[in-house]
């Protein structure tokens, strides 16, 4: 008996491999506990289809991905940020802050646990965030805090 692998099983295979086993491991093991589908034409060609669309659309992501990152390496954000008597910012400037920022004024929308500093902004200055957009893509953006009273 053939079965299409749905998920990965130990000591036969990884999910997507065609393999041929016993019936009765077939039908009552791999079947009945939904590690595995009964490999006929037509859920292979099923199966083929998915993993067309899925890559099709991994391809978009990357792609609008790739357009993000260039955006943002191109942009530069300007923050406004309370100052103190000596000269330095009052807090820091957070990620979430130069998140939502980001969003009012470029109208980009990048979640702020994927924005990470290298160091805390407690000074008025250029500094640079790194921007995480999935699938292993970066993007540097440029911030200059400019402190008012």
């Amino acid at each position: 008996m053939k079965v299409l692998l749905i998920k990965d099983v130990k000591g036969l295979g990884k999910t997507g491999e065609v393999k041929e086993v016993k019936d009765g491991y077939g039908k009552n093991f791999l079947v009945g506990k939904g590690l595995a589908k009964h490999a006929t034409p037509e859920v292979l060609n099923r199966y083929k289809a998915e993993q067309r669309k899925k890559a099709e659309i991994e391809a978009a992501e990357i792609k609008a991905a790739n357009e993000l990152a260039e955006k943002l390496n191109s942009t530069k954000l300007s923050i406004k940020h309370k100052m103190g008597a000596n000269g330095h910012l009052i807090g820091s400037v957070t990620n979430k802050e130069i998140s939502e920022s980001l969003k009012a004024e470029f109208g980009i929308e990048i979640d702020k646990k994927n924005i990470s500093l290298k160091t805390k902004i407690k000074a008025a200055g250029i500094f640079e965030a790194d921007c995480k957009l999935g699938h292993g893509i970066h993007a540097t953006l440029k911030v200059d805090v400019i402190g008012v009273e």
